[in-house]
């Protein structure tokens, strides 16, 4: 019998402390890495925005609006060679409240400037000649046409169970009352963290229905023709603005993101020490294994040292007994997180991109598991390998 069938018949010996110690590092690996899980996707959130595009915002928060009228004077500025506006609108499904997903309403210079983030992969035909923009997606056409018209993303598609074409109404809750859109186009994002669970719609119909023709605009996007000159049109911007009853901050859209991002609080703290709980409490339940084992058997161990079995030899298989268990666990838990987390495509109602378990995350899982089970099998290994035999065989019944 080699060295690895004896560490083997050792772990069957009690098969059932073997496998639920085995679960219970599965299930705390599990977590821990559905924990960084989070960190990589609140990570992730930040890349979502271009360093080439502006976000122009109210300076005292994004709750408070901006007046229609500074879209004019933001484009004439030299650099500036589009200006885009979006509204968060935050409705809600009727058939299930807690279904939520983001909705924006936005203008037509939208879609020019996000071409490179998503593509089109349906659209309805149009039922009318409609001149479509310079730089805008024919397939728009529809979309165009119809004020109550709607782009969603395919997987919100797939989510709620939606066909192109079908008119679904939501709940308001910002802007109450029942809007109906109907569905025109469907995109698919060209990167990841752009995300596809999102709904666009004509910031007119906004407008006119929900803010009675005030004009209020959420968030100005600015596509640059120099990324170069994006810090000096920044500043440019807000000093327009900088005496109005609407100040203005304006930032990179990635350090827009990170800010959104930064509302989460200590989020990443809280769950680092979580994380550190986790394995804090995987280290104690194997090394409870591994003691009880070795107490079990003490004159096994007698046994094996006179039949030649040398001290470091017994020293490397019950240190090889801890670290299958714990590899084991960990290889199961880190992969399974990674696969489920990934799979279920959840991003927080819209605010996150899907989330997602990075590979190194998962290897920081199995790390753990290595760890855990080296210091968990170190000191009964360690034991063993002192055991004397005449000590050993004194418990032989």
């Amino acid at each position: 019998m080699n060295f690895f069938s004896l560490v083997l018949v050792n772990l069957g010996r009690n098969k059932r402390r073997t496998i639920l110690t085995l679960l219970s590092v599965t299930v705390a690996l599990f977590l821990f890495c559905s924990l960084g899980g989070v960190l990589d996707t609140l990570q992730e959130a930040i890349k979502v925005g271009s360093e080439t595009r502006l976000v122009t915002r109210n300076a005292i928060s994004l709750v408070f609006p901006m007046p229609l009228s500074y879209r004019d004077r933001i484009a004439v500025l030299p650099g500036v060679k589009s200006v885009a506006l979006q509204n968060w609108f935050g409705a809600t499904d009727p058939k299930n409240p807690r279904n939520f997903f983001a909705q924006f309403g936005v203008d037509d210079a939208f879609f020019p400037i996000y071409a490179g983030d998503m593509t089109l992969v349906e659209a309805s035909p149009p039922q009318a000649d409609v001149a479509v923009p310079q730089g805008m997606d024919p397939k728009l056409a529809s979309y165009l046409a119809e004020q109550t018209a709607c782009v969603v993303g395919e997987k919100l598609l797939q989510k709620m169970g939606w066909k192109l074409g079908q008119t679904v109404t939501l709940s308001g809750t910002i802007y109450p009352g029942s809007w109906p859109f109907t569905i025109r186009a469907v995109y698919r994002a060209r990167k990841k963290s752009f995300g596809e669970e999102t709904m666009f719609f004509h910031w007119k119909y906004l407008n006119e229905h929900g803010m009675q023709g005030r004009a209020w605009v959420g968030v100005y996007v600015l596509d640059l023709g120099d990324p170069g000159r994006a810090a000096d049109l920044a500043k440019q911007v807000d000093a327009m603005f900088e005496n109005s009853d609407a100040a203005t901050r304006t930032e990179s859209e990635q350090a827009f993101q990170a800010g959104f991002v930064s509302m989460y609080g200590n989020i990443p703290f809280v769950l680092r020490v979580i994380g550190l709980a986790v394995v804090f409490a995987i280290l104690l339940v194997a090394a409870n294994t591994m003691m009880m084992a070795f107490r079990e058997r003490v004159s096994e161990f007698g046994v094996l040292k006179t039949l030649g079995f040398e001290d470091g030899m017994v020293f490397r298989m019950v240190l090889a007994e801890a670290a299958i268990i714990t590899l084991g666990g960990g290889l199961l838990g880190s992969l399974g997180a990674k696969l489920a987390i990934e799979g279920s495509g959840f991003n927080v109602g819209g605010f996150l991109p899907p989330m997602s378990v990075h590979w190194s995350t998962v290897a920081t899982g199995i790390g753990v598991a290595f760890l855990v089970g080296a210091v968990s099998g170190l000191i009964p290994a360690w034991q063993a390998a002192r055991l004397r035999i005449v000590e050993a065989l004194r418990r032989v019944e």
